[in-house]
């Protein structure tokens, strides 16, 4: 009778143990959890203080064109991809 009144002792030490212990890697895991969330959020608020700076359609790109009439007027230039062989190296 002793012996599973010990018994019963140890099993219920144990256990409240394992259950403080899961309880405390619960909170540990919420505080993590939270923290990634907090970073995410301030990346998310970066990005819509950006996002202006990404869109297209504020910027004028027709400075950048070419004009197609002072490109007609260009000298062509010759293709020295064709003259290149290597054979000719290893021989």
């Amino acid at each position: 009778m002793k012996n599973l009144l010990l018994l019963l002792m140890v099993f219920s030490f144990t256990f409240s143990y394992a259950s403080e212990k899961a309880k405390t890697e619960n909170t540990d895991m919420k505080k993590r959890i939270e923290k990634h969330i907090q970073e995410q959020q301030k990346k998310e608020k970066k990005y819509s203080k950006e996002k202006a700076f990404y869109k297209e359609e504020n910027y004028d790109f027709k400075g950048a064109q070419v004009d197609e009439g002072s490109v007609k007027n260009l000298p062509e230039a010759p293709n020295y991809n064709d003259d290149f062989d290597m054979d000719s190296v290893y021989d």
